[in-house]
Formats: structure tokens, C-alpha cells, sequence
């Protein structure tokens, strides 16, 4: 139940996506969230280091863990069951 409360969290989802290729400065990460407030940005990425799913490295900027990594491999069948249900929504 504490990893869904976190992953519920506004935003949460959407930091950790736009991390799962590569890491991102501050600024990067919030230029990829459009509409991110400087302040819920600084929040949601101190839930994320917290749980232990981002770091921040010097030079590189906020990336994923391997923790983190391991949660969007687990988290990427979803992708394709909600792209199969956004199709058969559109149908109906």
C-alpha cells in the first residue's frame, strides 16, 4: 500500500517517466513536465529520493535508481494493457 500512496501522489508517475531513459537537471525535468511548479518539482523528487527510487548526481543531474529502474520494468506491462484499453474505450 505505501508504494501505491506514493505512486498516487500527483506528478510522481509523470518525474519518474521522464526520467526512465536518461537523467535530467532540475531545469530539463521540469521543461519535460510542463506545468510543474518549481515547488511540487522539488517535492515529489524528495518523495522520490526518499523511497530510494531517484538520486541526484553532481554534474549529471536526477536519475533513476536501480530500485527505480527495476520499478518501470515492473511498471512497463501496464503501458501496454492501458494502450489495449485506451483502443477499446475509443471503440465504445
Amino acid at each position: 500500500m505505501a508504494l501505491l500512496d506514493l505512486l498516487g501522489r500527483r506528478w510522481i508517475m509523470r518525474v519518474l517517466w521522464e526520467l526512465r531513459a536518461e537523467p535530467a537537471t532540475f531545469r530539463a525535468l521540469r521543461d519535460r513536465c510542463d506545468g510543474l511548479s518549481p515547488t511540487v518539482l522539488n517535492a515529489r523528487l524528495a518523495d522520490l529520493r526518499e523511497a530510494g527510487l531517484v538520486e541526484h548526481v553532481d554534474d549529471v543531474g536526477y536519475r533513476t535508481t536501480r530500485t527505480g529502474a527495476s520499478l518501470l520494468r515492473a511498471l512497463a506491462p501496464l503501458q501496454e494493457w492501458a494502450r489495449e484499453w485506451g483502443t477499446h474505450r475509443a471503440k465504445t
